[in-house]
């Protein structure tokens, strides 16, 4: 369903943002940037495109990108690199077609410009602009530092990047227009004074002194956790403060095998990167921007496939985050993050993202957009209200939970043909949406027999 984040009586500019709950980085960005443009006067629509998919597509595609991290990296991996080929075929061109219709009823009359966080979005609204159909201006927010080509589309007016080496991607991907203009995260997330570094470490009962490794691994904690916060352990550079998002039975094991500070779902990351000295993460998202924002070093160690190795590449040629491929590497880098000349660097670096300011950030360059002539005369004239587009419906083997910020899927009960069926189907039909038929048989059909070991169906 639509988010509607802004009060009534806002400004006269209407931007709409199409964001999508998997994990939270998607989300936690379109919710910032609504935040600063509702700030500014504009009334902002925010959507999940999840919900804007036809026919249960949407919690399928969600649910199997969970279960695939989970359980099956490999097949992620291939999916990941068989989606960088370009074209689509008539499956995936269908179902964004239908994604399309959703998308132009969804928006209000009057909406001035259009803003997607994640890249299946800015595909259908670029299709839609580059038709006609769509004529107010439509820019895409890259939210990582690695730019997958599908984050890059036809039709699309400006691609906003948080650094030059994104925006380097970006071009090399085709992008008409790209903008450097920073990162945007919650402003609670700054550098911390002694006195609220103490006051941190109180309020989670955390050691009152020594240094304090930040491990985490986004909101639905995936990833080989447990190995490197036992690492962390055994290198002796800091003690591990591991955050498990939602994953509960991640949380259990790390308390059963002796991992003293363990947290799940934590609402006050910035108050527990004030106790931090460190970070130590796997996907180079949202959280990697919040750690550089609080003038923590970055080290990314235990990489999830896909994305999170990409942005750990990007992130290390920044010179932002320290990229650790080797597991008798762990203690040196930590020692260098944390009293070293490499530590110093990096937490400069980190909060120079920042220097340039929300007067010349991102939400500037969204209400620039949206203060642009258009054609005919309040901007979109589609007379369909957001509220009456569908939310898709829960299949039984997987749900999405409550939309908005930190929202992540997450797998309920089913019997085992069931979770069989719709996990093989779901992981055909995500990489047909998102390469086409050839290469769903490459990447899912000819491995399907060690996907479903995997995943011990």
């Amino acid at each position: 369903m639509p988010y509607l984040d802004s009060p009534a009586g806002a400004g006269p500019a209407r931007v709409a943002i199409v964001s999508a709950s998997v994990g939270a980085g998607h989300d936690g960005a379109a919710a910032e940037l609504s935040r600063r443009l509702t700030a500014r006067g504009v009334a902002v629509d925010r959507f999940d495109f999840l919900d804007l998919l036809p026919a249960r597509l949407g919690t399928l595609l969600g649910g199997t990108y969970h279960q695939l991290l989970t359980h099956a990296p490999w097949a992620y991996q291939r999916i990941y690199a068989t989606t960088e080929r370009p074209g689509r075929g008539r499956v995936s061109n269908a179902v964004l077609r239908a994604a399309e219709h959703r998308t132009l009823r969804a928006l209000r009359p009057g909406t001035r410009a259009v803003v997607a966080t994640y890249p299946l979005a800015g595909q259908v609204l670029g299709a839609l602009r580059r038709d006609g159909r769509l004529t107010v201006p439509v820019l895409t927010y890259l939210t990582d530092f690695s730019v997958h080509p599908l984050w890059v589309a036809p039709g699309v007016d400006t691609h906003l990047a948080l650094h030059p080496i994104p925006a380097g991607q970006a071009e090399a991907c085709g992008a008409h227009r790209v903008l450097t203009r920073g990162p945007v995260v919650d402003p609670r997330f700054g550098p911390a004074t002694p006195q609220a570094r103490r006051a941190a470490r109180t309020r989670f009962g955390l050691p009152p002194h020594g240094p304090l490794a930040l491990l985490v691994a986004g909101s639905w904690g995936v990833g080989p956790v447990e190995q490197a916060a036992a690492r962390i352990r055994a290198c002796g550079a800091a003690v591990p403060v591991v955050v498990c998002g939602r994953n509960q039975a991640l949380a259990d094991r790390l308390r059963a095998a002796g991992t003293g500070h363990v947290f799940g779902w934590v609402d006050d990351m910035p108050g527990l990167m004030h106790a931090a000295d460190v970070l130590v993460q796997n996907a180079g998202g949202l959280t990697s921007l919040e750690a550089f924002a609080s003038g923590l070093p970055v080290a990314s160690y235990g990489c999830i496939p896909g994305h999170g190795r990409t942005n750990a590449a990007a992130l290390d040629a920044a010179g932002l985050a320290t990229w650790i491929r080797h597991a008798d590497d762990l203690g040196p880098v930590l020692t260098g993050l944390l009293d070293g000349p490499a530590g110093s660097a990096q937490r400069a670096a980190g909060l120079a993202l920042f220097a340039r300011g929300d007067a010349d950030g991102p939400a500037a360059a969204i209400l620039d957009a949206a203060r642009r002539p258009t054609p005919g005369r309040g901007g979109v004239t589609v007379r369909v209200r957001p509220e009456r587009v569908p939310a898709a419906p829960v299949t039984p083997a997987v749900t999405a939970a409550a939309s908005g910020p930190g929202a992540a899927a997450v797998p309920v009960r089913a019997g085992r043909a069931q979770r069989r069926t719709a996990l093989v189907l779901a992981a055909a039909l995500a990489t047909t949406l998102l390469a086409g038929p050839d290469s769903t048989e490459d990447a899912v059909a000819r491995g399907g027999t060690h996907l479903l070991h995997d995943l011990d169906l």
